[in-house]
């Protein structure tokens, strides 16, 4: 039970558990603003341009009375909008994190210092001096 409980805790403190961490949470914020930058700003503009419809009221009902089923499209429209914003920005900010990476592969490095003699040529060098001797 010990060893079990000793591989959870060297699992669970990973470098790549904890960064992935990070990033749910981070991830979950970055969701809420996204959310917000839809239903806050852009949503009113789109529905300003299609004479105010408001998608998430959007609807179609299957049958009568209690046993009628409700197909609620325009949540489904309103969650692929959301999708589809999202993926823009994370494309972007991919975008911006390559284009970033490789400006600093491309980076000019400094000119290495010039290299000293090798170790054969040490040995060569000492046993010349020591031939002429």
């Amino acid at each position: 039970m010990a060893n079990f409980i000793q591989e959870f805790k060297d699992f669970a403190m990973r470098g790549n558990v904890m960064d992935m961490a990070v990033g749910v949470i981070i991830g979950g914020a970055f969701g809420k603003i996204v959310s917000s930058l839809v239903d806050d700003v852009l949503m009113p503009l789109v529905g300003m341009v299609t004479g105010n419809v408001d998608f998430t009221t959007l609807a179609f009902q299957i049958g009568e009375g209690e046993g009628a089923a409700v197909l609620k499209y325009g949540n489904f429209i309103q969650n692929t909008i959301d999708f589809l914003i999202v993926a823009f920005c994370i494309f972007c900010m991919i975008k911006a994190i390559n284009a970033a990476t490789k400006k600093k592969e491309a980076a000019p490095e400094e000119p290495a210092a010039p290299a000293g003699p090798t170790q054969e040529e040490l040995l060569a060098e000492i046993r010349d001096l020591l031939a002429k001797k």
